[in-house]
């Protein structure tokens, strides 16, 4: 990329007119460069200033800070797309959801999952609009509550948020071992979380370009397991299956909700909560690469309505399909107390019980590359990350360290540490440890959509108090500051709800359990600890920053009301005089 130190020194051309003695020369040359340009990949990279030249001019109209700048961008149009459809196709929806199907039954999962959406939409909508107001800002969503709500709480939520994309590599290797007791359980699983672990590691350590390419073929199983799936899942509902047809034959037996009584029927939508949250961690990336288009005012409305139909039909349809096709009491499921001892994904499960052949293999293979594909998301996701709270302050210095070959190698090597946490695969506590991972993982994503929900809160507020227009914006929320306040209420309510079913957990039949309180509800106790401990060391008192004194300035763009009201005429006037496939197009995509 240029703008960068280059990572291939330049080898000195032998001069000489015997032939012989040249190639010798040559070959010698070539073979000690390729050593020395391996060694010197290692070292921190320089930034060169002098850049407006060069065709790297564009990362500073980014706003990329000089640490970012260092960073090799190797993804390709190809590679977002396949990465922008599989993303989010992993152990939270391919294995998780039998565990919240066990416990929430067909309604309780479905329920769950449609109202998730919902405030996820909303969250969605306000990281848009603040994302392409404030699309120079280092950190971008992570930064928002810092500035916007209190630096204290902004720190906490980042950490906690840094944690989580760092436990999502052991979580997703735990899953592959998990994933692979479909086919046996007599091989130690820590040697195919080695064998994984490798690989992972491996893919990194050539950069994005590796990641990139990886991810491309990951995401196009994932993408093809997803279509062949509702084909198949809508078939044997029909009656293709060898029990003929099924319609909503396992919503009347064994039932609609798990369990005999109310209080278990809530406990389970309680619980499918969580685990949806964790299914669509990372929906926030939405905003970043949207915001990031040429013109955000067209990008970002489209860039949702293919969010809100890939919601629909990567995980609601699946879902609903599971509902119809997998009963709830089924020993197979994860977190079942039945003799199997496979804990299929209820995707496995769903083509296995009604009879189909060989598909379940199929199903199991591509779902074993889905959770290796978000570790591999989580490798490459983490060190970034870590990188920027680095470069806000939230993170030691020593976590800016970005090589020659633009790896971040210090957040990179922090989270290959973390990941040999994965090796307690092989223990008899396995479900366990992933039930642990889980709830951390899941509840640091609320965590996440609560501090985006409440900075768009502040920012409307703050907007307000200061006299500025809301025409100043370049996309404003669908869903406006009620959307955000719906978002911050449900997840508070299921943050209750979480420590609810964590204290007295459902298969103890409402008996305190302090275990499994921990084990649920860890990530909270963490986050205190995070924003206690800031306060402390810097020694705050403040909760909020008051409305009037937040700053609307730094790394805002502001755009011209009078030019946006100008285009939208102009965008209306050509609707008009459009084709009906233009106006269709333009209304649905």
């Amino acid at each position: 990329m240029s703008g960068f130190v280059s990572d291939k020194p330049n080898v000195p051309r032998p001069i000489a007119a015997d032939f012989n003695s040249s190639t010798v020369s040559t070959l010698s040359t070539s073979n000690s460069g390729l050593f020395q340009r391996f060694k010197d990949s290692f070292k921190r990279a320089d930034v060169v200033e002098d850049v407006h030249e060069k065709e790297g001019q564009e990362e500073y109209a980014t706003g990329l800070n000089k640490t970012q700048q260092k960073l090799k961008h190797n993804i390709k149009t190809r590679h977002l797309t396949m990465i922008s459809l599989g993303t989010g196709i992993g152990t939270g929806l391919l294995v998780a959801s039998g565990k919240a199907l066990h416990y929430g039954g067909p309604g309780g999962l479905l329920i769950g999952y449609l109202t998730t959406s919902t405030m996820l939409y909303c969250v969605v909508q306000a990281c848009c609009e603040l994302g392409v107001a404030y699309a120079t800002l280092p950190g971008n969503y992570n930064a928002y509550p810092t500035f916007l709500v209190d630096r204290g709480f902004g720190f906490a939520v980042a950490l906690v948020y840094g944690l989580q994309w760092a436990i999502v590599l052991p979580l997703e290797l735990v899953t592959a071992s998990m994933t692979i007791k479909y086919w046996t359980e007599s091989v130690n699983p820590d040697v195919f979380v080695a064998i994984f672990y490798l690989f992972i590691v491996f893919i990194h350590f050539f950069g994005s370009r590796g990641y990139a390419e990886s991810e491309f073929i990951f995401n196009t199983l994932k993408v093809l397991l997803m279509a062949g799936f509702i084909i198949m899942g809508i078939s044997l509902n029909c009656g293709a299956s060898k029990l003929g047809y099924i319609g909503a034959k396992y919503w009347s037996n064994p039932g609609t909700f798990a369990g005999e009584r109310s209080i278990n029927h809530l406990k389970g939508i309680c619980s499918v909560w969580v685990q949806s949250a964790f299914a669509y961690g990372g929906s926030e990336f939405i905003a970043l690469t949207a915001a990031e288009q040429a013109n955000p005012r067209e990008s970002v409305p489209s860039a949702t309505k293919r969010w809100l139909y890939r919601v629909v039909v990567v995980f609601l349809i699946p879902i609903a399909l599971i509902c119809f096709l997998v009963p709830y009491t089924s020993d197979q499921l994860l977190s079942s107390s039945g003799a199997s001892a496979s804990h299929a994904s209820p995707f496995v499960i769903a083509a296995a019980y009604h009879g189909v052949k060989i598909v379940p293999h199929i199903i199991n293979a591509i779902i074993l590359t889905s959770v290796i594909s978000v570790g591999n998301s989580g490798m490459y996701s983490a060190p970034r990350i870590l990188l920027s709270l680095a470069e806000n302050g939230l993170c030691p210095k020593i976590f800016t360290y970005v090589d020659r070959a633009g790896r971040p190698l210090a957040t990179l090597l922090f989270v290959c540490v973390f990941g040999l946490l994965s090796f307690v695969a092989a223990s008899k506590n396995q479900e366990s440890v992933f039930t642990w991972l889980t709830a951390i993982a899941g509840l640091s994503q609320l965590f996440t959509w609560t501090s985006i929900a409440l900075s768009h809160i502040r920012f409307r507020a703050a907007m307000k108090v200061q006299g500025r227009s809301l025409g100043e914006l370049g996309y404003t929320s669908t869903t406006g500051a009620i959307g955000s306040y719906y978002a911050v209420f449900f997840n508070i309510v299921v943050l209750v709800a979480q420590f609810w079913i964590a204290i007295a957990p459902i298969d103890k039949h409402g008996e305190l359990d302090a275990e499994s309180f921990f084990k649920n509800y860890l990530a909270f106790a963490v986050l205190v600890l995070f924003y206690v401990g800031y306060k402390i060391w810097y020694r705050e008192v403040q909760l909020l920053i008051p409305v009037d004194k937040i700053d609307l300035e730094t790394h805002r763009q502001i755009f011209d009301e009078e030019v946006l009201q100008q285009e939208e005429l102009e965008r209306k006037e050509r609707m008009k005089t459009a084709s009906f496939k233009q106006r269709f197009i333009a209304f649905w995509c």
